[in-house]
């Protein structure tokens, strides 16, 4: 049997971006909470661009563009008292915060290892819920990040 899998070597987001993309997470997952939308089906999804790289793009039967991946933010988070707790009983929020972090950065890290970081490549992170799996959202925050 051969070894189909590409010579890869994950490259390390810098401080700089990580800390821009962790920022912007928390302030879409705040964003959410304020306005009573963190649900079971809740979404935090992420497009990565590369000006001038063009890749193909899978797309949802209605046409919509499926992003690069997304995770379940109630993987993570419940609401408790109106507030934002860890999922799991007897965690704590930072832990919740530090696991959904870092496996989002993990996920942003293997679209990014094989691009030049100095071509403006931008990050786009959605959070929100959608009407189906792979359907319109129905609410949704996002913000787009240029890394460097």
């Amino acid at each position: 049997m051969r070894d189909h899998t590409p010579d890869f070597k994950l490259q390390p987001l810098s401080d700089t971006n990580r800390t821009a993309v962790e920022r912007t997470v928390r302030q879409l997952v705040e964003h959410l909470v304020g306005d009573g939308r963190l649900e079971a089906g809740t979404l935090l999804e992420f497009w990565v661009e590369v000006p001038g790289i063009k890749r193909p793009r899978g797309t949802f039967r209605g046409g919509l563009l499926m992003p690069d991946s997304y995770l379940f933010l109630a993987d993570y988070f419940r609401i408790e008292d109106g507030k934002l707790a860890a999922k799991a009983y007897g965690s704590t929020l930072d832990a919740a915060w530090t696991d959904l972090l870092g496996e989002l950065v993990f996920q942003i890290e293997i679209f990014t290892s094989q691009t030049d970081m100095s071509k403006g490549t931008t990050l786009e992170i959605w959070a929100g819920n959608r009407n189906h799996p792979d359907g319109e959202w129905a609410y949704a925050v996002d913000r787009k990040i240029e890394l460097g």
